[in-house]
């Protein structure tokens, strides 16, 4: 669980990956917290897991507000067992919550949550626009703002332009996803799918260290090497990647994914070394779902790889496509309110949408994924639908 919290009750989000959950609080205060857990599913033996906890500081803005951040992380959960919780330090305690830690297994169901429906939220960059202003009062209260939904829902997340100020210090403090690079780039698996989560930003804050972008590349290599693996992608055929600016976009702003030569599609060439880009290294290894955000629309692809459509046939275009299926879905909301489409929009769009809304996904099994866009505008219409339906998975399946 993770939060923000300011003399006062903590504020908890839940963030889990393969049998852990991270706990964080952020305090005025270089105390850390504990976390009190129980469950009815738990057995009594392991009530007493161990908890590992940490603490790290940073300063927010101007005033150089010092702010702690406390980090407590409970291992050995059972798969797809709730489990009620809450935390803090004797300076204040949350309210009672509850999660169902994420199910792994291949045999996975939608579990119930708060919200009745959802068992992961994915959150693709641009916070609360922005985290760091009010020196970093806005960040805090977005955190307050979304305890309602991710104190109960693992709330995954990736870096996006929105982050950047301060060495992306907000993202990085706040945020406690799997793996040991801050959050910027990780893996995680849920269900039939391996999901992948990106930093798009290495490509375009070289001030940030160069050595991040190429970090970053061969990471993803080694991981969907070993994704690929023949006992890996028999047990998680599907391969889902986020990251916050698309490899292609038909919206009228002159961003990276209106051009051609897109550093996040075909790498950048001012680079020494030359850095390469993501397109070819996700259709080697077969991905077969990119979503996306960044644009203030909702835009759905063509199955599509070197700018051109590769659907699986004329009347079913996403049944065994010939290369990956690329989502946007970066019309959530934000002050600068959504963009305008190019009226001439390339072969590969599919469907747009000005809309502000959001993409509901479902895993139904090996071979089957649903896709939908509601629209928040239409009082929760759904505007959009696809399924996804894959035979094979793998480089093999593009041809």
């Amino acid at each position: 669980m993770q939060g923000s919290v300011v003399r006062g009750p903590a504020v908890c989000v839940v963030q889990c990956c393969n049998g852990a959950c991270s706990c964080c609080l952020r305090s005025v205060k270089p105390r850390t917290p504990v976390g009190a857990w129980c469950s009815s599913h738990l057995d009594p033996a392991r009530a007493g897991a161990p908890l590992i906890s940490r603490s790290t500081r940073f300063y927010g803005g101007v005033e150089k507000r010092k702010m702690f951040i406390h980090r407590v992380t409970l291992k050995g959960l059972k798969p797809a067992a709730t489990y009620v919780y809450h935390c803090g330090s004797d300076d204040g305690w949350s309210d009672m919550f509850t999660f169902t830690a994420l199910n792994d297994s291949t045999s996975f169901r939608s579990q119930e949550t708060q919200l009745g429906m959802y068992d992961v939220i994915l959150h693709i960059g641009d916070f609360a626009y922005d985290m760091h202003e009010d020196n970093a009062r806005i960040g805090d209260e977005f955190m307050r703002q979304i305890q309602s939904i991710a104190a109960y829902v693992p709330y995954m997340t990736c870096p996006g332009n929105h982050e950047a100020t301060y060495n992306f210090s907000n993202y990085r403090n706040r945020f406690s996803m799997p793996g040991q690079t801050e959050s910027l780039w990780y893996s995680w698996n849920l269900g039939s799918a391996h999901f992948v989560s990106i930093s798009t930003e290495v490509y375009f804050y070289l001030e940030y260290g160069q050595e991040l972008l190429f970090k970053q590349y061969e990471w993803l290599k080694k991981d969907l090497e070993e994704a690929n693996k023949p006992e890996n992608r028999a047990v998680r055929p599907w391969i889902i990647t986020m990251g916050h600016r698309p490899m292609y976009c038909s919206d009228d702003d002159q961003d990276d994914c209106t051009k051609f030569d897109s550093y996040v599609r075909l790498g950048r060439n001012d680079t020494k070394p030359p850095a390469p880009g993501l397109e070819d290294l996700f259709y080697r290894y077969g991905v077969d779902l990119e979503l996306w955000a960044h644009e203030h629309t909702y835009e759905r692809l063509w199955p599509v790889y070197g700018d051109k459509v590769c659907n699986g046939s004329k009347e079913q275009p996403y049944v065994n496509p010939k290369a990956p299926v690329h989502i946007i879905t970066g019309s959530a909301g934000c002050r600068e309110r959504t963009d305008r489409f190019n009226p001439n929009p390339k072969d590969w769009s599919a469907f747009r949408s000005t809309d502000y809304g959001y993409t509901r996904m479902q895993l139904v099994n090996a071979t089957h994924i649903y896709l939908e866009q509601v629209s928040d505008d239409q009082y929760g219409k759904v505007i959009d639908s696809i399924w996804v339906v894959k035979d094979k998975h793998g480089y093999s399946a593009w041809f």
